[in-house]
């Protein structure tokens, strides 16, 4: 069945296309009941308004663009729902797009959105994609970048002090009195992992006799996290790490779940565990999951209320707002007893 057109509403009703037009988008410049009969046109025919045709004609969508690096992560579904919220409160909307830590696929979806004209864009990027937000900007397409802050400060940036986080993490483990410490992680090439890797030498180069080992794993998921946890478990006791700082709680979940499912190793006791985000499930574990809290929502939104701002007054200058992190300390962590000092009597 072919959908109804305007033509066809004017038709039905007897009046002109410029008349229905009028009714759809100001109906107070017309009779109540010519817009009673146009309506009533509009029901017969079950007509539907193509609202995207229209916002194209008019140069922009309705519509927001947010890319993010990994929708599984609950960090990524608080950011999106944080720039939700305000974008509604705007009367727009949000097509969310998954780059799954690929450059390629965030590049597909950028141009998806050119191609769309959104509003505007927020993007978590996985590497440089400087020369693509300009050409989106050249386009009259302002964008917003998510967790990473712009070198340049040729954009806007909303993000977290992830240098301070790592340091703050390992530091903690330090005054628990751990000195054989392990960095869980991968994909050393994006910025929030390397800043947080850097904070992490920072403090163990601060004391002496504390090491700091670095784990990499397959991916930046549950699954990655236990098989390195099965790993550390099949270990001998003198090579193990007695502290775990891993990358993000995804990673620091799993190691959990492989140290508690094979029982040979206790945590804090034997090994306490620092993870990163301070996702809902961390404080849920078996064993509740020290970390590092970033302020997720409020990144998203505030994000957001950025990129209004610049999609209503394109040469405002552009601003990096970076967030503190918090610690946030749970039993993964407890203090570890002390030792007595051997006698010498």
């Amino acid at each position: 069945m072919v959908a109804a057109s305007v033509r066809d509403v004017a038709a039905h009703a007897g009046v002109s296309v410029g008349t229905v037009s009028n009714v759809l988008n100001h109906p107070e410049k017309v009779l109540p009941e010519t817009v009673t009969k146009v309506r009533g046109s509009i029901r017969a025919l079950g007509f539907i308004r193509n609202d995207a045709a229209r916002q194209l004609r008019a140069g922009r969508s309705k519509t927001i663009g947010l890319v993010v690096m990994d929708v599984r992560n609950p960090f990524f579904t608080d950011v999106a729902r944080g720039a939700e919220n305000r974008a509604a409160d705007a009367g727009l909307s949000i097509l969310l797009g998954d780059s799954d830590q690929s450059s390629t696929r965030e590049g597909a979806y950028l141009d998806l959105f050119e191609e769309q004209r959104v509003h505007g864009v927020l993007v978590s990027p996985v590497g440089d994609i400087t020369p693509r937000l300009e050409r989106l900007r050249d386009r009259g397409i302002p964008a917003v970048l998510v967790d990473r802050s712009s070198a340049e400060g040729t954009f806007s940036s909303v993000s977290v002090d992830d240098f301070a986080g790592g340091q703050m993490a390992v530091e903690h483990l330090i005054s628990a009195g751990r000195k054989r410490i392990a960095f869980l992680a991968c994909r050393f090439d994006m910025r929030q992992v390397a800043d947080r890797f850097a904070g992490a030498r920072a403090a163990v180069a601060a004391h002496p006799g504390v090491t700091l080992e670095v784990i990499e794993v397959e991916s930046l998921t549950v699954i990655a996290g236990r098989v390195a946890g099965q790993q550390l478990v099949e270990r001998a006791v003198d090579d193990r790490p007695d502290g775990i700082f891993a990358v993000n709680d995804l990673i620091a979940m799993g190691v959990l779940q492989a140290l508690v499912m094979r029982g040979e190793v206790r945590v804090p006791e034997d090994i306490a565990l620092v993870g990163y985000d301070d996702i809902d499930f961390a404080s849920a574990a078996v064993v509740p999951l020290t970390s590092i809290k970033r302020p997720s929502g409020l990144i998203g939104s505030t994000a957001m209320e950025i990129l209004l701002e610049e999609a209503q007054h394109a040469k405002l200058e552009k601003r990096q707002i970076v967030f503190q992190p918090e610690l946030v300390v749970r039993e993964s962590t407890g203090a570890r007893a002390t030792v007595p000092a051997a006698s010498t009597n």
